[in-house]
């Protein structure tokens, strides 16, 4: 925040939940930026740090808590949790960021905000800066400038702390003894499909999950960059490439 300076605000959304098809959403994954700032997993949810608010500089907007809809989809923190749990100095429902935010945004110079990472967000920051300008003659100001959050946070994000660096060494041990797992499966006449099965089985033994879908390509297959299909069978002789990696805590 120090960066940031005492007269601006940043703005930071998490990623949108997506449908895989019908009603069947794809496994959800936080924007790094938002889980790196936040710690905080669940959709639907913006982090807010406004430096020198007298109540608190750092805010978090999630959903409230629903026993419905929790035995659907699972716990939720609530804002009471975003506080309790996430260290925030203030937490509000995400339905009520239309009438919060606006207010926090008013006669601040700068707002940091990632313009396109999100473009339905950035509809609605547009829709607050144009609200506020309507009401200039009532004293309620609205930003001058827009600066790239982006920049600024992932020039942070290029010095790890200790945890990180633990993390990521975490990371590198599973994914190193997956790839000697599928090194030592390698047979010919197995599919690549069983070789990626030994790649993800040793991932999820120890709670990582994927970076990315793995790439394994035997002979010609190789070849090709983004080989997806992995379901030839592997030839006496043949090269097989493996492209895996993964994550944890993120």
């Amino acid at each position: 925040m120090k960066l940031m300076g005492r007269d601006s605000i940043a703005i930071i959304p998490t990623a949108p939940v997506r449908l895989r098809n019908n009603d069947v959403e794809y496994a959800y994954r936080p924007d790094s930026d938002f889980f790196y700032l936040t710690g905080f997993n669940e959709p639907e949810s913006v982090a807010v740090l406004v430096p020198g608010r007298p109540q608190g500089e750092y805010i978090l907007f999630v959903r409230d808590r629903d026993p419905a809809r929790e035995t659907w989809d699972g716990r939720r923190a609530g804002p009471e949790g975003a506080v309790r749990d996430f260290s925030a100095d203030d937490g509000f429902p995400i339905a009520d960021i239309d009438e919060i935010l606006p207010g926090l945004m008013e006669n601040r110079a700068k707002v940091f905000y990632a313009m396109g990472t999100h473009p339905e967000f950035d509809q609605r920051v547009v829709g607050w800066v144009n609200g506020l300008r309507t009401q200039a003659r009532n004293g309620r100001l609205p930003p001058l400038e827009m600066v790239a959050l982006d920049h600024v946070l992932h020039d942070m994000r290029l010095f790890k702390s200790r945890t990180e660096i633990d993390t990521m060494r975490t990371a590198a041990r599973i994914a190193a003894q997956a790839h000697v797992r599928a090194m030592r499966a390698c047979a010919p006449g197995k599919r690549e499909y069983e070789i990626a099965a030994d790649i993800v089985h040793e991932f999820r033994r120890y709670n990582a999950d994927l970076s990315y879908l793995p790439i394994v390509g035997g002979g010609a297959n190789s070849c090709i960059l983004h080989y997806r299909e992995n379901d030839a069978a592997l030839e006496d002789g043949d090269l097989l490439l493996i492209d895996a990696g993964c994550e944890v805590d993120c």
